[in-house]
């Protein structure tokens, strides 16, 4: 299989593996057991607080919610469908994570506070965490994340967390494909109402009983023997295929419920 990382150039890859290259020499076990005294007693208690808070919201929202899913022609065509290599925005987190539920999903899931509370809430719905994110510790959660594919799990990447810039992509997942040969996907969930959070990636809140419109794009493979501009290229499609399965969504969610997007049920 190929490596995670690659040669040098002047491309997005390289500028990406510069930024984590230096975490590669320290043990992720030690990284791991390190996370849990970076928070205070105070911290710790607003973990719980704010976990079981998230956690209780998206329960008692999510059933309210009529969900429809439209796939793109090639598309894997089932939630169940394994193993791909998912992609959405940071904006969708709250609807994606009850209608993906109880799949075993493996997610990125950052040692920050932020990161820490979400992944928390995530695993009480069936997600599994792989620690690391985009900026720290990328090159042990990568690594993490192959071993999961290869095993033949879903993993997915809120590609534009943790911090923005908003709706912009960035490597992990093409270098994840390339690996591995497993294709990408990326999908959007718009909603009909929501409270829209004044937060960089503008987290939407989906308001009781909305209709939400999921779409799902075709799959996009990585060659492993892509050179620099092959994987420049995958990213473009990627970026591509986000923007198109956004506007989509946007553009039919006022019609899910109908004979075209009929409501969808777990």
């Amino acid at each position: 299989m190929a490596e995670l990382r690659w040669s040098q150039g002047t491309t997005k890859f390289e500028r990406y593996n510069s930024r984590v290259s230096t975490t590669a020499t320290t043990p992720a076990s030690d990284q791991a057991s390190a996370a849990p005294g970076r928070f205070t007693l105070w911290q710790r208690f607003q973990l719980w607080l704010i976990t079981w808070f998230g956690y209780g919201m998206i329960r008692t929202l999510g059933p309210t919610l009529r969900f429809a899913v439209s796939w793109e022609e090639g598309s894997p065509g089932s939630l169940e469908a394994r193993p791909f290599v998912y992609s959405f925005w940071h904006s969708a987190m709250i609807p994606a994570m009850y209608l993906w539920r109880d799949l075993n999903i493996r997610v990125m899931s950052s040692d920050s506070f932020d990161g820490e509370y979400t992944g928390r809430i995530m695993q009480k719905f069936g997600f599994v965490k792989v620690r690391g994110s985009s900026s720290r510790f990328a090159v042990r959660a990568l690594l993490g994340m192959r071993r999961e594919l290869e095993q033949g799990w879903i993993v997915a990447f809120t590609l534009d967390g943790p911090r923005g810039p908003r709706h912009v992509v960035k490597p992990g997942p093409v270098t994840l494909a390339r690996a591995t040969g497993i294709p990408m996907v990326g999908f959007h969930i718009a909603l009909s109402n929501a409270w829209v959070l004044n937060t960089w990636d503008r987290l939407m809140i989906p308001k009781p009983f909305s209709r939400a419109l999921m779409r799902v794009c075709r799959q996009i493979p990585v060659p492993i023997d892509a050179d620099d501009i092959a994987r420049e290229n995958s990213l473009e499609q990627l970026q591509a295929a986000l923007d198109r399965c956004r506007e989509f969504a946007e553009a039919n969610v006022s019609k899910v419920g109908s004979e075209e997007f009929p409501v969808f049920r777990r």
